[in-house]
């Protein structure tokens, strides 16, 4: 009888391949299993063979930025709240370098395309009700900002993870960036400061 799949096994696969691509080996599915004590049947059990586990390993990172971003309690201060998205986007990235390289290799396919875009659309959401409770201009678009934001977040991690950025520097240069993001679209410079600073302080400080 087949075997029934295994979740920490998958996991376990799943993030081994993204260390291989990370450090450009070869993945095949003798090298995938070596030293798992699995054989390569276990790749079709849980993936159906070699293409599904790149699907999983790009999904994986925006399962675990959605986990971190749901765990995230709304506060009374929607530039605060986007201040913790920012940071929990960040710290995601962080903890699995070789996922979040990963996750934007478009070469792949992803399993669930629309929970990827959730994990932008919490952003959006916010950026919505910052905008909508008179924190930012009332003709600004979302979903631009939101863009913004993330291009922002996305640069500094990908800086960091290389090596380039130290990292205890990331939450100082991550607030002024996305304070001045969100005096451009008419929010107040100390006001944004404090709230973009208090949710990085949320995250970092738990």
């Amino acid at each position: 009888m087949p075997k029934a799949a295994d979740p920490a096994l998958r996991t376990a696969l799943v993030e081994r391949a993204a260390q291989m691509l990370a450090r450009r080996e070869p993945v095949t599915l003798r090298a995938l299993v070596a030293g798992t004590g699995a054989s390569t049947m276990a790749v079709y059990t849980h993936f159906g063979g070699m293409p599904g586990v790149w699907r999983a390993v790009r999904q994986e990172g925006f399962v675990r930025l959605g986990e971190r971003l749901a765990a995230l309690e709304p506060t009374a201060d929607p530039v605060r709240d986007v201040g913790a998205l920012g940071a929990a986007y960040v710290t995601s990235g962080l903890a699995a370098p070789d996922l979040y390289r990963a996750m934007f290799d478009t070469q792949a396919e992803l399993e669930d395309a629309p929970a990827a875009d959730r994990t932008f659309g919490v952003l959006v959401s916010a950026i919505a009700r910052a905008r909508d409770e008179g924190r930012l201009a009332p003709d600004g678009d979302p979903a631009v900002l939101a863009t913004r934001f993330w291009v922002t977040g996305h640069g500094l991690t990908s800086l960091a993870i290389g090596g380039v950025l130290p990292r205890g520097e990331l939450r100082e240069h991550a607030v002024e960036l996305t304070t001045a993001l969100l005096v451009a679209a008419g929010g107040r410079a100390d006001a944004c400061r404090a709230s973009l600073a208090a949710g990085w302080a949320d995250v970092l400080d738990a």
